[in-house]
């Protein structure tokens, strides 16, 4: 019977150097909070318990924590006296729980589920500890991975403390450890503060265990999947190598992308095979795309549904709430928020439809507009399917224009349209000969006795 799985989330560092009012681990990388990543990490191997350590400075973190997973996930390390005692301010949080707890760092977003899985594998076959590891293109300031002849790791040593010789080895601490949760705590226990800054270093329990008889495995992994994130340089990184590994995926998944770094993704991109992407495209959160749309340059969309065969774009924007059906054409300058077009439909250029119904095969022409929005409350349209709307018609919701139905270009529809109709309202056109020239002439004149 495998045993029972902790988390416990690292989250109460002061981040300082993001100069920022939001807290650290809140910034996103791919559209998700950082602390939203070590806490998807940990489910993603069965945690069934996850304990976010946080810092009185920072009580949105906990807040968030609380509302992510519920009450009692998040626990106050004050003071903040370094990472073991940070470690165990979770203690009380985990006082029943007997299994294997995985510590993770809420600033650290990428450390993968397979390499966690590796931790509580090796940790298990040891009965001693594990940590991960990584080999640094360069290792200037982080701790080395001292191993022993017989490949375990005899001692964690801080660069400033290195010698030449342990300052030449390139494994890397990455902070990330697995240990049984009763040992865990009781070598914690046992940690002392005689050290220049007076913390409680959770690296320490590595040579406490090994005194006790306990060894400690190494799990490698890449540079990238403990890369750490202090500032907004270090977020521009983080969010670089998450696109690129989203790029990557979508291609290896049957995505074209004929500009690869131009396109953006969210964490949550549902892209289906032969989906073409033109450059310059922003995905925002909750796009699904299904197989065979095509989209155009400069788009941006957000919490959108593509059917199959459509085609988006050049500069559309998709908001929340937009549906597209199959092969709907959606295109340049055209927005639209909380909309549904049916098969077929199609809105081409200089458009916006918001709060909307739009059947199958509708045509909605150039420069209209649905007017969903009194300055209070937000009304539907209803556009019946094969009905045809002229360029430059302002739909005023609540109104339904029915099947088959047509607008007249210019139109203010403020009533209801029946099926088949042609619904004009627009002023009497007027002519008055001779009014421009006399007008330009008059202008003239005007213009020479000044």
């Amino acid at each position: 019977m495998s045993r029972a799985r902790a988390a416990i989330i690292l989250a109460a560092g002061q981040g300082t150097r993001m100069k920022s009012d939001l807290p650290k681990v809140l910034h996103e990388v791919g559209g998700r909070p950082m602390l939203d990543w070590a806490i998807a990490a940990a489910e993603g191997v069965g945690a069934s318990r996850i304990v976010v350590v946080t810092g009185r400075h920072a009580p949105s973190v906990g807040e968030h924590a609380v509302g992510r997973l519920g009450a009692g996930a998040a626990v106050v390390q004050d003071p903040p006296l370094g990472t073991g005692h940070a470690v165990r301010a979770a203690e009380g949080a985990l006082a029943d729980f007997d299994g294997d707890v995985i510590i993770l760092y809420g600033d650290a977003p990428f450390v993968p589920a397979a390499r966690i899985e590796a931790m509580f594998a090796a940790r298990a076959a040891s009965g001693g500890l594990a940590v991960l590891g990584f080999e640094a293109a360069d290792p200037t300031g982080y701790g080395r991975l001292i191993e022993g002849q017989d490949g375990l790791l005899a001692r964690i040593v801080e660069h400033k403390d290195a010698s030449a010789a342990e300052r030449a080895v390139k494994l890397c601490n990455s902070g990330v450890m697995c240990a049984d949760a009763k040992t865990l705590f009781a070598l914690l226990a046992q940690v002392n503060n005689n050290n220049s800054k007076g913390e409680y270093y959770l690296t320490d329990i590595v040579a406490l265990a090994a005194a006790g008889g306990l060894s400690t495995h190494i799990v490698r992994g890449a540079e990238s999947d403990a890369l750490g994130v202090n500032s907004r340089a270090e977020l521009a990184q983080a969010e670089a190598v998450f696109q690129r590994r989203a790029r990557l995926a979508a291609m290896e998944a049957g995505v074209t992308l004929l500009d690869p770094g131009s396109v953006y993704f969210s964490y949550d991109t549902v892209i289906e095979p032969d989906v073409v992407i033109e450059p310059h495209v922003v995905f925002g959160k909750g796009v699904k795309i299904a197989k065979g749309a095509r989209i155009n340059a400069f788009c941006h969309f957000t919490e959108a549904e593509i059917g199959p065969g459509a085609q988006v774009g050049p500069h559309a924007r998709l908001r929340p709430g937009a549906k597209l059906g199959p092969r709907v054409k959606i295109g340049n300058f055209v927005e639209v928020k909380n909309s549904t077009f049916g098969e077929k439909a199609q809105a081409s250029h200089l458009a916006y439809v918001g709060d909307s119904d739009v059947g199958a095969g509708a045509n909605i022409g150039a420069g209209a507009i649905t007017c969903n929005y009194d300055g209070f409350s937000k009304s539907r349209t209803v556009i019946g399917a094969g009905a045809f709307i002229g360029s430059d018609t302002a739909m005023v919701a609540p109104v339904s224009i029915g099947a088959g139905a047509y607008t007249g270009a210019g139109s203010v529809i403020t009533k209801d349209v029946p099926d088949g109709a042609l619904a004009v309202s627009r002023a009497r056109q007027q002519n008055f000969e001779g009014w421009a020239n006399q007008f330009r002439e008059a202008k003239r004149k005007d213009k020479e006795a000044k």
